[in-house]
């Protein structure tokens, strides 16, 4: 490389251990991690023509392009790293606002040269592919967001980034519009506003101080002045002995503005002396320094020579002040990416792993539904139990044998309490009842007891019934005679004679050719298949809840093992329709057992039987009361008490009296006696077949086709392994954006990684 650029002097820069932490930082750019992190640099800035660029220059002793207008009108990242091989590369980051296509374009762009005096050349290449061409064309930009990278190896470079902003303008010209205004204030503010960011402000004693905007906005954004140096140029412009010149002197000892940093004297080099080589620069500076006007300035002040040594310093001491808190920052982004990673899933670009991942969450969908149905609930997708809630909430639904048990026990209940058109009484009316009427509301001149199946209201209680406040259901239905049984308010209310002779008009009507005293088999039918009316309703309503409980739960079993887009796919194109099909086939099993329950009453159970005679038992018992209370009479006689003779009344029972009684409780009328009859057996029949009917719905309906299916007809292994390939690809195929996001996402986690390996290979266990 030619003498002229030799960087020998920059050795100042660093010693061994600031190269140690430099390499961190360097480290973390060249891992692309700047576009992630805040990483620590040195940021030049100025306003237009403040000589900023000329203190890159001296700084860095690399000769920048000189032609006008080429460099200042974007940001230029210059990196300075050690290699073997002496190369300039430059790239170009492009604004995030410019349409993709220009992005893409502008990212291509990457020139690499071995000689500093071919740099012009590709700063050039670069302006004008950013649109920024010169000045003959006037459909150009003046000023972009773009950054210009200019990479720069070498055996004897530092390793160190500099950042030279374009010069602020404060107002607008021919030569830039108030947008060209705003695009470069608001780009300078965003740079130094970056808290790990060194300010090198740069101001020009060839104009008034208060004019220059610059040193304002470092003051807006380091309040304490903690990361800014300001640096004065151009002094060599003052006229000697002035007070102009005694003023910037007082500036530069911070008397007039403050910065903790301080502030530097720089003589750049003047238009006339672009040539010289930057030794030559440097004596020429400290020839000018020696003079009796700075004299009293101390020398650590003045010259690129003791500026170099005092940023060397405040790199090392920055860098070590910001390298924890890096260090923090880059973990915590790690831990971010790896979650948003993982909550996309298993990476899913080929047909194995994209059946692979389904095989994975039919696996974990098959163990979570299977304990749900069997009721262990050990993993944590069923979490804790919530007391405060209804069974049914979300948290609870997640134990669905749990749910399923409480919706069959509800749904038994209704069958007892409002499973009947008719709930009896057995006390008799007071009142005769004449044929063709049957009341309403019930009402029969007297107080009466409601049977309620196997949970009586008295001690005589066991026959089929209401409740007197049933379980709420707005279902109803019209009965033949007028009557309306409501499933809200319970069944129609009958005295036993008001039953009796419902079941009357239902003999006469359904007589066939057997012997007066006798009835049709027929008329239980007919009596069954009226009293069990509701029993289809509340069966269907009780399906359609199960069934409603068993989609919310698989939803969120689902939810729980597939990220959203292939649960949402795999919910439409197979779990919907499975729970579907289960659904049908429920209602298919119903429509099965309701049309068995239309054919001629059948049953084997002993209970049928023993209910009837029970029934009859305690008819006769009834009887015998009420013929021996009538064959009782009384007498008045004379006994000794306690050795005193007195009256005293003794009862006995007429034997006359008793044949009697017990002879008119024969029923004469032969339809009456057989409605009696007819009564108690369609009763026993009634509890038989509704405790067989409870049975089938919850284990041939719910429990064969909606709730034991679950684990294997939904989303078992065996059905992704009989999908085609297309198939997997429709349910398992990452859509484009999150195609995107995962490359993004695992680009940024390499960035990162890469990163961390960086510190722990440069820093040791110092962090």
């Amino acid at each position: 490389m030619d003498s002229n650029f030799s960087t020998t002097s920059l050795d100042t820069l660093q010693n061994a251990e600031q190269r140690k932490v430099l390499d961190v930082v360097d480290g973390f750019r060249r891992s692309g991690l700047s576009s992630i992190l805040n990483l620590p640099q040195i940021v030049v800035c100025g306003d237009q023509s403040s000589g900023k660029s000329s203190v890159l220059e001296a700084i860095t002793e690399i000769p920048f392009p000189r032609k006008e207008n080429l460099c200042t009108r974007f940001a230029t990242e210059i990196i300075l790293k050690r290699d073997d091989e002496t190369a300039v590369t430059t790239t170009i980051t492009p604004d995030k606002t410019r349409p993709q296509a220009e992005q893409d374009k502008l990212h291509g762009f990457r020139k690499r040269v071995e000689n500093l005096r071919d740099f012009a050349g590709l700063v050039e290449e670069a302006t004008i592919l950013m649109g920024l061409d010169n000045a003959k064309n006037s459909a150009t930009k003046a000023f972009t967001r773009d950054v210009l990278g200019v990479e720069i190896c070498g055996p004897d470079r530092p390793q160190l980034t500099l950042v030279d902003l374009p010069g602020v303008i404060q107002a607008s010209s021919s030569e830039a519009t108030d947008a060209d205004v705003d695009l470069i204030q608001q780009l300078v503010k965003d740079y130094i506003a970056n808290e790990r960011t060194i300010i090198l402000a740069v101001v020009s004693a060839k104009n008034d101080f208060n004019n220059q905007i610059v040193s304002r906005y470092c003051r807006d954004v380091d309040r304490d002045g903690s990361r800014t140096l300001g640096i004065v140029t151009k002094p060599d412009w003052l006229v000697k002995g002035s007070a102009n010149e005694q003023w910037w002197v007082s500036l530069a000892q911070k008397k007039s503005v403050y910065f903790r940093l301080g502030w530097h004297m720089l003589k750049n080099r003047s238009e006339d002396a672009m040539s010289c080589t930057f030794q030559e620069r440097n004596s020429a500076e400290k020839v000018f320094f020696s003079t009796s006007t700075y004299q009293d300035l101390p020398r650590d002040m003045l010259g690129i020579e003791t500026l170099r040594t005092k940023l060397s310093k405040l790199l090392h001491n920055h860098l070590k002040k910001e390298l924890p808190n890096l260090k923090k920052e880059l973990l915590d982004e790690l831990s971010k990416t790896e979650s948003e990673l993982s909550a996309l899933g298993a990476k899913r670009a080929t047909i194995a792993e994209q059946r692979q991942l389904l095989t994975a969450i039919s696996m974990e969908f098959y163990e979570l539904v299977s304990s749900a149905v069997m009721g262990h609930y050990e993993q944590a997708f069923f979490g804790p139990i919530d007391t405060k809630t209804s069974l049914s909430a979300t948290t609870n639904l997640r134990r669905l044998r749990a749910v399923v048990q409480d919706l069959n026990l509800k749904f038994a209940k209704s069958m007892r309490f409002r499973g009947h058109k008719y709930s009896v009484s057995r006390k008799e009316s007071s009142r005769p009842i004449e044929e063709g009427i049957v009341p309403k509301d019930g009402s029969g001149g007297e107080d009466y007891v409601i049977d309620s199946l196997g949970e009586p209201e008295d001690k005589d209680s066991d026959l089929d019934g209401g409740a007197t406040k049933p379980p709420v259901d707005s279902h109803s239905h019209e009965d033949d005679d007028g009557g309306r049984h409501d499933l809200t308010t319970g069944p129609i209310r009958l005295t036993r004679t008001q039953a009796e002779d419902w079941v009357l008009k239902v003999l006469k009507r359904s007589r066939g050719r057997e012997l007066p005293g006798n009835f049709n088999p027929m008329l239980i039918s007919h009596l069954f298949w009226e009293q069990s009316e509701p029993w289809k309703k509340l069966a269907n309503d009780h399906i359609d809840e199960i069934a409603k409980k068993c989609t919310k739960f698989v939803r969120l079993a689902l939810e729980n093992v597939a990220t959203e887009d292939v649960c949402g796919r795999i919910w439409e194109f197979k779990v919907e329709n499975a729970l579907n099909n289960a659904l049908i086939g429920s209602r298919a099993e119903l429509a099965k057992v309701l049309k068995d329950k239309s054919r001629h009453p059948i049953t084997y159970n002993h209970y049928y039987t023993m209910t009837i005679q029970k029934e009859r038992r305690r008819n006769y018992s009834r009887l015998l009361d009420k013929a021996t209370t009538t064959a009782t009479e009384f007498l008045n006689v004379q006994q000794f008490n306690k050795g005193t003779l007195g009256p005293t009344t003794k009862s006995f029972i007429s034997p006359q009296k008793l044949q009697q009684a017990l002879d008119e409780t024969i029923v004469l009328d032969m339809d009456g006696f057989s409605a009696i009859e007819a009564l108690d057996s369609q009763q026993a029949y009634y509890k038989d077949e509704m405790k067989y009917f409870i049975g089938v719905i919850t284990k041939q309906v719910i429990e064969r086709h909606l709730v034991d299916p679950l684990p294997t007809s939904v989303l078992s292994p065996s059905i992704i392994a009989g999908l085609s390939d297309n198939e997997v690809a429709f349910l398992a195929a990452e859509p484009d954006d999150i195609v995107s996001r995962r490359t993004f996402l695992e680009e940024r986690k390499q960035m990162l990684e890469k990163g961390q390996q960086t510190f722990r290979r440069a820093m040791g266990g110092l962090y």
